[in-house]
């Protein structure tokens, strides 16, 4: 009985091992799949902070072709964020890039549900970390977009969105009680409606190698929740190029320019610099006011169809209106690695160490990022 069980656990694990060889074969595989088959990414994650405890969870990305005949049909992704943490915060995020058959719908949809804290660090684009102030958010958030192609390359569409936020300051007393500029600081209600322009000329909607992005919307938010809550403005402009410069190098231009305009401007509604796709290095809200305009250039080398390495340099600022100064740009540039887990498709996970600014008595800013998808 004893030789049988030895027998049949060393069976197991070589047929375990023969099955993990096999995937681990098929996931460095330099084949490319040309069948059009869906395909999807789990990536989990773990960290633990002071504030927030151990944090765990998982980010996904589904993606498919609603077209499978159609060599031209872009590819529809679909990609969730689910984690807990042992201080009971959670994130729970859902989003949807659809392309219809022959592409003549773009529908954008997406969900966010959380609780979490984070730094607020005053208004403006000379803020100070001695001003760090801990805040808890509480938000629901969701938009949904339809663009029609009206003729080649161009997008017509129409939006809708609503967020709520409520906001607990950890400290009574901090910045975010006696900023003056500070609006709404207990949070409130605000709903958009949206019309958007696309042009989009790029060959790949996932990793493009030569092509044009540019997009504008507006969306106006009407005083529908009472005049405690925000009504006004915002404008969006996102423009992308691409050029190959060799086989397997691309080079990538992003820029962008945000805007909030109304009365008053909760601080919640304004625009907010730093994150995992532009701005890499700094910390997301550590500059917001009403305006933002940034840009950057990555430069792409694919070695192979699994792996490729990114080098990204730009620069960026938030300002009040009517206080422009390309003198106060803040600078943001670094690298990092790539791993192609549909290569037919160009889907990637990437791994980006971002570098900011260093600051008078501050350590110089920096982030690591570990994102689904490129940047741009």
């Amino acid at each position: 009985m004893k030789k049988l069980f030895i027998c049949n656990f060393l069976m197991l694990s070589a047929l375990s091992g023969f099955g993990q060889m096999k995937l681990i074969k098929r996931m460095l595989s330099e084949d490319m799949d040309t069948t059009r088959k869906a395909s999807f990414m789990p990536l989990p994650f773990l960290r633990y902070s002071q504030e927030v405890g151990m944090e765990f969870g998982v980010g996904a990305l589904y993606s498919t072709y609603l077209d499978k005949e159609d060599p031209l049909n872009r590819s529809s992704n679909f990609a969730t964020i689910l984690s807990v943490s042992t201080k009971k915060q959670y994130n729970v995020t859902f989003k949807g890039d659809i392309w219809t058959k022959n592409n003549d719908y773009h529908i954008i949809a997406d969900l966010r549900m959380r609780s979490t804290p984070f730094d607020f660090f005053g208004i403006g684009n000379q803020t100070l970390e001695a001003n760090k102030d801990r805040v808890v958010q509480h938000q629901i958030r969701t938009g949904f977009d339809v663009e029609k192609n009206i003729f080649p390359f161009a997008y017509t569409g129409v939006s809708i969105g609503f967020e709520r936020n409520t906001f607990r300051d950890v400290t009574p007393g901090g910045i975010i009680d006696t900023d003056p500029r500070v609006l709404d600081k207990t949070g409130g209600s605000v709903a958009f409606l949206g019309l958007s322009q696309t042009y989009d000329t790029r060959n790949s909607n996932n990793y493009p190698t030569r092509g044009f992005f540019g997009r504008i919307s507006y969306q106006y938010a009407p005083e529908i929740f009472g005049k405690e809550d925000f009504s006004g403005s915002q404008i969006r402009v996102v423009l992308k190029n691409f050029w190959p410069l060799a086989k397997k190098l691309v080079l990538g231009v992003n820029g962008i320019y945000y805007t909030v305009q109304g009365n008053d401007v909760p601080f919640y509604m304004l625009p907010q610099m730093g994150n995992e796709d532009i701005m890499r290095g700094y910390y997301a809200g550590r500059y917001r006011d009403e305006n933002l305009m940034a840009a950057q250039a990555e430069l792409r080398y694919r070695f192979s169809n699994r792996f490729g390495v990114a080098f990204f340099a730009g620069g960026g600022r938030v300002f009040q209106n009517g206080d422009f100064s390309l003198k106060q740009f803040k600078p943001s540039w670094g690298g990092g690695m790539r791993y192609f887990f549909d290569p037919a498709k160009g889907l990637s996970v990437r791994a980006d160490y971002g570098i900011g600014e260093k600051r008078p008595n501050e350590v110089r800013q920096s982030g690591f990022y570990l994102s689904l998808a490129e940047a741009f």
